[in-house]
């Protein structure tokens, strides 16, 4: 039996052709964000489908670039599990990605029969969303805010639309009121950015503490609801770590979503002149995206158990083993170039850990999108691609602004687009 080596980062087997390397790539530089795809690249060049990196300064990780690879790994929650336990007593109390990644009682960083007690509790919230009345909510949120900029003739889409779309989906979703609501949106970006992560945290905890009791008080039909009279009977702790997950991934993707696909099809001749030609949708454009610059990047993050062998590669035990969804989607073994009517992307994940709530997402992104198309269709990138900035972070693909310039739109202009009446949404 071979016995595996003791380094604290993935290492070659002793057949494999890959030399020790005690370089690791990092993953929050701001030269990772401007260009992920030529370090993905590089990576595959030097080490084939999975290479050593760091998510943060001292922080080792194995990133997965190989797509049947991350397949294996997604499918196989036994040899990784989810549960990072063990990892994250080995690192610092103020590690900036520890907040995202610790351990928490929740679907996402649980594994065996905790992971599906708790999946099944989020599956049943969540499957009960009424998507006609989600529609309907989508427009009334976006409607006022494409009024807020639409007579300026510029604006940013990122800070004046996706975030506040996203963030007010969410909380219409999880009947979550605006002043907590605000609360949890600062603590998410702080806990994402790895700025006063700790201190997020904890406003995070507080906030969706005060939605639970505000929700036991006076129910309604909505996510956080049906979470707290599931027959499961989740403790407070177990509610508002549910409650975690779902503003993580309702905010930060979902901009991520709408901001990437608005940008692909303002860069993009393909989109752009198909699109307004009719013969691409916008949902074409969002499975462009999941294919080639996902909201979440790399994510998907297991532990495993023991040293495990893979292709020639000893992954360490209780060391993070991130699947990039981003490079996965694009390794060249897999992907023949066009994406059209193509959903075989990990973007979404894969296995028991993959999202439960795609449609919600889906439904949200293309709304949001085709509201704001509808009213501004001649809208223009305000700069040129190449000078957008995009947000250090090893996990998200996620753009600091996405300035836009249009024709000046007046009230006459803009009638089209109007409030639905209030008593339409449920």
């Amino acid at each position: 039996m071979t016995t595996p080596p003791p380094e604290s980062h993935p290492v070659p087997h002793h057949e494999s052709p890959v030399e020790v390397d005690d370089h690791l790539v990092s993953m929050y530089s701001p030269e990772f964000a401007a260009d992920p795809h030529r370090a993905y690249h590089e990576m595959r060049d030097r080490y084939g489908s999975v290479a050593p990196v760091e998510l943060a300064p001292g922080i080792p990780a194995t990133l997965v670039i190989g797509y049947r690879d991350a397949v294996r790994i997604l499918h196989d929650p036994e040899h990784f599990p989810a549960d990072p336990r063990t990892w994250q007593r080995t690192v610092a109390f103020d590690c900036p990605v520890l907040p995202i990644l610790e351990w928490r009682p929740n679907a996402l960083r649980s594994a065996g029969l905790e992971h599906v007690r708790y999946r099944e509790v989020i599956s049943a919230s969540i499957n009960k969303v009424d998507l006609h009345a989600l529609h309907a909510t989508v427009e009334e949120i976006a409607v006022p805010l494409i009024n807020s900029f639409s007579g300026s003739g510029a604006a940013d889409l990122v800070s004046q639309y996706a975030f506040p779309l996203s963030f007010d989906a969410v909380n219409a979703m999880l009947g979550c009121p605006p002043e907590i609501g605000q609360q949890v949106a600062v603590a998410t970006a702080a806990i994402f950015e790895g700025i006063d992560a700790d201190k997020g945290n904890a406003m995070l905890t507080e906030a969706l503490m005060e939605l639970i009791t505000c929700k036991r008080a006076t129910p309604g039909d909505d996510v956080t609801t049906r979470l707290l009279q599931h027959p499961t009977k989740l403790s407070d702790a177990e509610l508002l770590h549910q409650l975690v997950i779902l503003y993580g991934a309702g905010i930060e993707p979902q901009q991520n979503l709408i901001v990437n696909t608005l940008r692909l099809m303002l860069t993009d001749d393909r989109f752009a002149g198909d699109i307004l030609g009719g013969s691409l949708s916008t949902r074409d454009a969002l499975d462009e995206v999941l294919f080639t610059d996902p909201p979440m990047a790399n994510f998907c993050v297991t532990y495993p158990r023991q040293p495990i062998l893979l292709n020639d590669i000893w992954l360490p035990a209780h060391e993070p083993v991130v699947i990039s969804m981003a490079a996965c989607n694009n390794d060249p073994a897999i992907n023949a170039g066009t994406h059209t009517g193509n959903r075989s992307h990990l973007a979404w994940g894969a296995g028991p850990h993959a999202c439960p709530a795609q449609s919600a997402a889906y439904l949200i992104a293309q709304d949001a999108i085709d509201q704001l198309l509808d009213v501004l269709p001649d809208m223009r990138l305000a700069v040129g691609d190449h000078e957008l900035v995009w947000r250090p972070g090893p996990f998200h693909r996620a753009l600091a602004t996405l300035p836009v310039t249009f024709p000046v739109q007046s009230a006459t202009d803009s009638a089209a687009i109007t409030s639905p009446d209030p008593g339409t949404v449920t």
